[in-house]
């Protein structure tokens, strides 16, 4: 872990003792991961983490009396929906070693791309008299930490809402649509959203089970991500600026675009591929069940 340069004292880092997060699964608990290849926008994180504070050497190493009230906090951020938020914030008052169980459970649809968890042990209250190069302000970090998932697998991932399309202006028996607004520059998270129609149980069911699915369950998720990419890769080749050389901010529609496109046209060029798919459209979409393999579940 680097260490910032602060503009105020602060504790030497064995005055931190810190676990590795936790994962918690219906299966147990684990070591949290590098990457979660199979998660997805329905899929909740529960995840723990201890931490030991030796809160008198923190006060005293920051130049901060032995009453100053620290705090541990536990911030998320997730890459790919642009969102953040507090996971955790214990406030420390006592003396001697304090071990903070740090216990968070995040929402599936808030996070996506690359999830990032900062600890920090931090000062809980502005303080007017202490030494000049202690910390004064609330908030001040004496101490911090940085772990990440990530959540983004080899498939594209969607925000996923589950409604009955009878109230919408779909047609009451299609089984799914794609939705896709905003330009490439746009966080993937607020720019796409698969509707799943309620009434179609078939398909309703096999997203339900997705994290444990049935091999018919299988075959329902392998055609509505077959037809995903090719809503996709539609999407993209009718935008004239998604050409080859094109550089799209990391967590953008332009960069899962671009992402996805490598993926299943690896080495062909943006614009041989959207050439074929003007002059041959129903070839273009064969093209596409081949890459993504179609019903080769395992």
């Amino acid at each position: 872990m680097s260490r910032r340069a602060l503009p105020y004292r602060a504790p030497s880092e064995d005055v931190i003792d810190v676990d590795t997060w936790i994962l918690v699964t219906e299966d147990g608990e684990v070591t949290m991961p590098d990457a979660l290849p199979d998660w997805d926008y329905q899929m909740d994180l529960h995840l723990r983490r201890t931490v030991r504070i030796d809160v008198d050497r923190a006060r005293s190493q920051s130049g901060l009396p032995a009453d100053a009230a620290l705090a541990l906090a536990a911030v998320w951020t997730a890459t790919g929906s642009n969102l953040s938020g507090p996971a955790s914030h214990v406030r420390l008052t006592g003396s001697g070693t304090s071990t903070v169980e740090l216990d968070i459970q995040l929402r599936g649809s808030d996070l996506g791309g690359l999830l990032l968890l900062d600890t920090a042990l931090v000062l809980a209250e502005r303080r007017d008299s202490t030494s000049p190069s202690a910390p004064r302000r609330a908030g001040s970090v004496l101490w911090s930490d940085r772990e990440s998932l990530r959540l983004q697998g080899d498939a594209p991932q969607f925000p996923l809402a589950v409604i009955d399309f009878a109230r919408t202006s779909f047609p009451d028996d299609a089984a799914w649509h794609l939705q896709i607004s905003g330009g490439l520059e746009s966080a993937t998270m607020g720019s796409l959203l698969l509707l799943v129609n309620e009434r179609n149980t078939c398909t309703s069911t096999a997203f339900e089970r997705a994290g444990r699915p049935r091999p018919v369950d299988r075959v329902v998720l392998s055609a509505v991500y077959a037809d995903a990419a090719r809503t996709l890769m539609e999407h993209a080749l009718s935008l004239d600026d998604f050409v080859d050389d094109a550089q799209f901010p990391d967590g953008s529609l332009g960069a899962t675009l671009m992402s996805l496109f490598d993926r299943l046209l690896p080495g062909r060029s943006i614009t041989d591929v959207r050439l074929r798919q003007r002059q041959n459209p129903s070839l273009f979409a064969s093209d596409l069940q081949a890459a993504v393999k179609i019903f080769e579940v395992p």
